[in-house]
């Protein structure tokens, strides 16, 4: 493909492989897509494509995430407004044809994947990372989070704990509320299940509360997102159990099983030790 599909604040160019999301930076554009830049989609990390009316006069061209796919969109939970959505493409209605054509093409590209995404193939937005919360400073090195409190806006319980500092390693995930809701907060979860955090986040030193201007979404979610990536890529690998040990060449075991039965056939082995050994290299496939 290689060609561009330019719509208001975004335009996409459509490559062999993947869709680069380059967002506009004027005034008008939302302050999220500022803040990203640009955005490569592979495509694995693509489930479909929509092209539905839109608001006065405009079509949207929409790219549905895989789940898991990409950390910013699992740490958003589905949070963003429509509006704020980087994986929407609003055109006037007049591209309506061009629009649908390109959703046709891509639709084609699109691999065959079912369900969520083993990791993340999109890239998290790039650290050094920092935000004001309303009770304190949240700041990302891409190895540790700290969070360091504001006397102005910490409670009690977190001037007691003093500021905080999390390896990535530590941590099994993120909790981020938007700052356009209710109690809207960053809460880092611990990898240890045994500590479960306070229900309320400005009492729990593992997380920032935002507010009155703070922590807004350009800021707070493109941060999430990159510690959500780093949690990911420092999970330890799967444990590989004594069955999995065992594994070997499926080539392998057919010869011996031939040979076995060889001397099975020959009377060098009994029945009941073919049956065996026969269900022991079974076992180790």
């Amino acid at each position: 493909m290689g060609d561009v599909l330019a719509g208001f604040h975004a335009a996409w160019e459509f490559e062999s492989d993947s869709v680069l999301i380059r967002f506009e930076r004027g005034i008008r554009t939302p302050k999220l897509f500022q803040a990203l830049g640009e955005r490569r989609i592979p495509l694995e990390a693509i489930a479909g494509v929509t092209l539905t009316p839109g608001r006065r006069g405009t079509v949207v061209l929409r790219a549905e995430p895989r789940p898991g796919a990409d950390p910013l969109m699992d740490a958003a939970a589905g949070q963003l407004r429509e509006s704020g959505d980087p994986y929407r493409l609003v055109l006037p209605a007049e591209r309506e044809v061009l629009a649908e054509y390109y959703a046709d093409e891509l639709r084609a590209r699109l691999p065959e994947t079912d369900g969520p995404a083993e990791r993340h193939l999109v890239a998290a937005p790039e650290g050094p990372r920092q935000f004001k919360a309303y009770d304190g400073k949240a700041s990302f090195d891409g190895s540790s989070v700290s969070f360091r409190w504001f006397w102005t806006g910490a409670s009690s319980a977190k001037w007691k704990a003093g500021d905080q500092s999390f390896p990535v390693n530590e941590l099994s995930g993120v909790e981020w509320r938007s700052p356009e809701v209710f109690e809207g907060h960053l809460r880092l979860l611990h990898r240890d299940a045994a500590t479960a955090p306070p229900g309320q986040a400005d009492q729990d030193p593992a997380a920032v509360v935002f507010g009155l201007g703070y922590g807004p979404v350009h800021e707070s979610l493109p941060f999430a997102a990159a510690v959500l990536a780093a949690v990911r890529a420092a999970e330890p690998a799967p444990a590989v159990g004594p069955a999995a040990a065992r594994r070997r060449d499926p080539a392998d075991i057919a010869d011996r099983i031939r040979h076995l039965g060889e001397l099975h056939q020959a009377g060098l082995v009994t029945d009941e030790e073919f049956t065996t050994k026969k269900a022991e290299l079974l076992a180790e496939l």
